[in-house]
């Protein structure tokens, strides 16, 4: 896969966000989210990336649409920099704040992104291609025995996120790791016909 060849269509995309193009990594847990936004980011000259990571909590695992749509998504609206206060998974508080410029191009990487509320606000959404038990299984590896309980709740609580606001469906994008790069394919929504995306830029308010 020419990484360089697709962050350029991604940056020749309209801005789905004020002067900025939001661009969602989406996927289940251990499915490869994070390293492959940074080797986008990379290809797309050192974009920014937002890991959602750093927005949810150990109480608010998926309840961090308000804090993404106030702190982030509203600036960004405005061609302004967003700032955002990163968690701490270890001490369980909110860090200083961060600065998220208004570049050409966002990546927003982490389970969730390609969310109801936040389809309105971006200009592509990618799916990691990648089954549930297969992703879980790679991210307890990773994250060892010692997180084994918090991935025991993690996966019921991804399930009944994905099952009342999945994100596949409307997936631009399938992008499936290979043993060398990745494939991107065409998503559920790029074969429902170019119209699928809806952006602010359409005059459509998101419901939230």
């Amino acid at each position: 896969m020419d990484l360089l060849a697709h962050a350029a269509a991604l940056r020749a995309l309209p801005p789905s966000c004020g002067p900025v193009r939001i661009v969602a990594v989406d996927g289940h847990a251990g499915s490869g989210k994070s390293t492959f936004a940074a080797r986008l980011a990379e290809a797309l000259g050192d974009a920014p990336v937002l890991h959602l990571d750093d927005l949810a909590t150990h109480e608010e695992l998926f309840s961090w649409t308000d804090r993404m749509l106030a702190e982030v998504i509203a600036p960004l609206s405005r061609g302004e920099t967003a700032h955002y206060r990163p968690y701490d998974w270890i001490l369980r508080t909110f860090g200083p704040p961060r600065a998220l410029p208004a570049a050409p191009v966002v990546l927003v990487e982490g389970v969730g992104s390609g969310r109801r509320a936040l389809r309105p606000h971006l200009a592509r959404l990618l799916w990691m291609e990648r089954e549930p038990e297969a992703s879980w299984i790679r991210g307890r590896h990773r994250d060892g025995a010692a997180q084994s309980a918090f991935w025991d709740g993690w996966t019921v609580a991804e399930t009944r996120h994905f099952s009342m606001d999945p994100s596949r469906p409307f997936a631009d994008t399938l992008v499936r790791e290979g043993q060398v790069g990745y494939e991107w394919l065409p998503g559920p929504s790029a074969a429902s016909g170019p119209n699928q995306i809806i952006t602010l830029r359409d005059g459509v308010r998101p419901p939230y």
